[in-house]
């Protein structure tokens, strides 16, 4: 008698304003409503009893953390970006897995949530630790950013060019999920695993294997599509704000793209069609994640995420056959 085939194991990468849409003040109810809003859409998959992994973005968190850091400076000593990360893994974390639970609760799902503090793997010798371009906290004027540059330190640039000045830091691409065969143990076994927020917290390795934290950031899509690679995922769900990928998004001739193969979607990408600040990313992650043995990729929104699955929405990318 043949063995009962396992669910698949889907990663599913939740976008950067998951927990505070764009102008909402962030406070918790903001961020509980979202939850609930987003564990609502993922009760779809798991009523599908896929084996589930969630990862989120948490800038609008630890800008706050850092907004917060400056104003009780004199008062409290501040903490380095990578902890402020390892803080907003565990506070988003928690919001998250309480409304999961709260969504299994009423459907009288036994399946348990965990949220993982995530470290991952950094190259110390990357070019962006001699380039910062991610922007994180507050804006500030420019004699504020000189002030900041001076005084503490920090590289600071004008977002866009000639918009508002930010802190920029470091963000190294990802090599290594240093926790990944717990959370794909944990996976396996039915649990729901929400790790990788806000891109993980950056390590880099001594000489003698001693982890040292590094301050910066890593792009939460890249890290999504390492740690599914890592867990051996076979399908990575990146949710965004639109329903699909486009072609020319943004100009009059703008066109959905449904499914698609590797080979394509780096033709598109190549051409320019996906913006660096934007969807980008989510292509880049998407294509090493095929690129690395994975067998689809599914770009969509989370409202269109049910029919998506179904194949009737959103942007599939599948691998060599």
């Amino acid at each position: 008698m043949s063995q009962p085939t396992a669910p698949p194991l889907v990663l599913v990468a939740l976008g950067g304003h998951a927990f505070v849409k764009k102008n909402a003040r962030g406070t918790i109810e903001d961020h509980e409503t979202s939850a609930a809003r987003i564990s609502e859409v993922l009760m779809h998959l798991v009523e599908r009893e896929y084996r589930l992994i969630i990862t989120h973005g948490n800038g609008p968190q630890v800008g706050a953390l850092l907004a917060q850091q400056e104003l009780a400076r004199h008062e409290v000593p501040p903490m380095p970006l990578d902890v402020l990360v390892a803080m907003t893994e565990g506070s988003l974390g928690y919001i998250l897995q309480q409304s999961l639970l709260n969504r299994l609760g009423e459907r009288k799902v036994r399946r348990w949530v965990v949220t993982m503090v995530t470290q991952v793997l950094v190259d110390e010798d990357d070019p962006a630790f001699q380039e910062p371009t991610k922007f994180i906290g507050p804006t500030l004027s420019e004699r504020e950013s000189e002030r900041k540059r001076t005084r503490m330190g920090w590289e600071v640039a004008r977002e866009g060019g000639d918009g508002e000045w930010r802190r920029v830091v470091p963000s190294p691409r990802p090599l290594r999920i240093l926790q990944h065969r717990m959370i794909r143990d944990a996976a396996c076994k039915g649990h729901i695993v929400v790790a990788g927020g806000g891109g993980g917290i950056p390590v880099r390795a001594e000489a003698d294997g001693r982890l040292v934290g590094v301050e910066g950031v890593v792009d939460k899509d890249l890290t999504s599509s390492v740690l599914a690679r890592d867990v051996g995922a076979s399908l990575l769900v990146i949710l965004t704000a639109e329903p699909s990928v486009y072609k020319n998004f943004g100009s009059p001739d703008q066109k959905p793209i449904g499914a698609v193969t590797l080979e394509e979607i780096e033709a598109l990408l190549e051409a320019g069609h996906f913006a660096a600040g934007s969807m980008g990313p989510k292509i880049e992650a998407a294509i090493e994640f095929l690129r690395s043995g994975g067998r689809r990729a599914l770009i969509t929104d989370p409202d269109s995420l049910p029919e998506a699955i179904r194949g009737r929405a959103g942007t599939h990318v599948v691998g060599e056959v």
